[in-house]
């Protein structure tokens, strides 16, 4: 009996709570698509001791909550074992999301037990549609720290950008990710803020993915890559006729952290100074004004709110007015789990 994956959407639960900390904003690649903004971020490094404060700020004893540690690259801050050990006393699942270069010796200074996940970035299958993308000889030493990650039992995932510069060629990744090893595939849609909210690719073009391609591409690959036994998720991006928006800022507990001290509630408010928190004097502080969270209640027929003011060039409309695609909120994710 054959079993075919099957998609279900991930609902937002109440209290979920899921901290995603950029322990730094500097990195040694300049990914074309790269959403770090220094000038709304900063470009510092953390120090040690006040990633520890930080994290305190937001660790539940009674429950686990999820961490995902940023940068830049992550693996670049020299304490980046010490902050990943720390993590896991204060009842963190912890995942670091690298571009594979693993600075610091990272997989012989902290062990398989003391992370939950090592993420890699690749967005192609091979060189020739990964590096002018992410840079020269990135996709080999990507796949080659990957390779020891899997091999010295760490639980591997990797992150593969959609865009309209590669979105052709993701339906070879499934075996590449089958070949590495990899447990986990997540597949993320381009957001323009950073680099791509600047103008459109260098070799001219667009970005963003056109509706009907994403959806004939995107839920196949999860398809496939879930039948090879890799659980795979992707964003929602679409919603469907009968499906009721919600907004991840009126339901769970998603936290954005820059090293300037800016917390965001939604990544697509980054690139602007509409943070719903502000650590000051390392303690979390609830800003006033017309915020990020100020949006969140508002309900309109396009779905996001902050995607309608922020990327109005992503909607489509009909001829009477109504939107094409009503967009879902970003942080709204579909899941296949693996059955090979």
């Amino acid at each position: 009996m054959i079993i075919e994956p099957v998609a279900r959407t991930v609902a937002f639960k109440p209290g979920e709570r899921n901290v995603f900390f950029h322990l730094l904003t500097g990195c040694n690649l300049s990914c074309r698509h790269c959403y770090i903004n220094p000038s709304q971020h900063g470009t510092n490094t953390l120090p040690l001791q006040t990633v520890l404060k930080w994290l305190k700020l937001f660790a539940r004893p009674q429950q686990e909550t999820n961490l995902i540690l940023l940068g830049g690259e992550p693996t670049m801050h020299p304490d980046l074992a010490a902050i990943i050990r720390a993590a896991k006393s204060m009842r963190y699942a912890v995942t670091v999301d690298s571009n594979g270069y693993l600075f610091h010796d990272l997989l012989h200074r902290v062990t398989p037990s003391e992370l939950d996940f090592l993420s890699f970035s690749l967005d192609g299958p091979d060189s020739a549609v990964n590096d002018p993308i992410r840079g020269e000889n990135v996709f080999a030493t990507c796949t080659d720290n990957l390779q020891k990650a899997v091999a010295l039992g760490f639980r591997t995932s990797l992150i593969y950008t959609v865009s309209a510069l590669n979105i052709d060629h993701l339906h070879r990744m499934p075996e590449l990710l089958a070949k590495l090893g990899v447990q986990r595939f997540f597949i993320q849609v381009i957001g323009l803020r950073g680099k791509p909210a600047a103008g459109k690719p260098e070799k001219g073009g667009q970005w963003q993915v056109d509706p009907l391609h994403w959806l004939d591409v995107v839920p196949g690959v999860a398809r496939e890559a879930a039948g090879a036994g890799i659980h795979v998720t992707y964003p929602k991006v679409f919603l469907d006729p009968e499906d009721v928006f919600q907004c991840a800022g009126r339901v769970a507990e998603n936290f954005f952290i820059f090293p300037n001290g800016r917390v965001y509630q939604c990544p697509l408010c980054e690139d602007y100074p509409i943070h719903s928190f502000s650590i000051e004097d390392d303690q979390l502080v609830q800003r006033n004004g017309l915020n990020e969270d100020r949006f969140f209640a508002l309900d309109i027929p396009e779905g996001c709110v902050m995607n309608k003011l922020l990327q109005p060039d992503t909607l489509d409309y009909l001829a009477d007015g109504t939107p094409g695609h009503r967009i879902s909120c970003c942080l709204l994710k579909q899941e296949m789990e693996a059955v090979g």
